[in-house]
């Protein structure tokens, strides 16, 4: 299968301010960006891939920006960055968001909550967990995702956490 030359929408209309809260983290970070990942969500546009015989839903992302403003940080986003067009010949293809992540690097580590469609939607947000410990250390392993619950910690009260919001903004 060809990867479609993807267009993107002319006039994009379900803008979002992602507002992101850092709190308690054991200092600032080096550089704040993200992105937002986005799929194709009715698979039926989509051609069988030739030797698998699966379907592949073609997939796009966004890098962002976090300007930091006062104490937070903000970035906006489209839902409906992508044109809804038929890519492969087998009716319109519909682009859908999946989710907007963030990427706060401190030293070695990387720490990438996100907060996903469903919520974006809903104007709502999503609170992630760190360890400071993993701040203080900047360990190289990955991204480190965080958790839902302080609770997870085996030390609750050396956690930071960092709260991503959706809010509907118009153009």
């Amino acid at each position: 299968m060809n990867k479609p030359d993807v267009k993107l929408n002319p006039r994009p209309k379900m803008r979002y301010e992602i507002t992101m809260t850092v709190e308690g983290a054991s200092g600032g970070f080096e550089s704040v960006k993200g992105r937002v990942d986005y799929h194709v969500s009715n698979p039926d546009s989509v051609p069988l891939t030739p030797f698998t015989g699966a379907t592949v839903e073609p997939q796009e992302y966004t890098p962002i920006e976090f300007e930091r403003v006062d104490d937070t940080y903000r970035a906006y986003v489209y839902a409906d960055r992508f044109l809804d067009e038929d890519y492969f010949g087998r009716g319109t293809c519909h682009w859908s968001l999946v989710a907007v992540s963030a990427n706060l690097l401190h030293g070695k580590a990387k720490f990438s909550p996100a907060i996903v469609v469903d919520d974006v939607f809903k104007q709502g947000q999503s609170r992630r967990w760190f360890a400071n410990q993993s701040y203080r250390d900047s360990p190289l392993s990955g991204p480190d995702i965080g958790t839902e619950k302080r609770s997870d910690y085996k030390k609750p009260d050396d956690t930071f956490s960092v709260t991503l919001k959706a809010t509907e903004r118009r153009p």
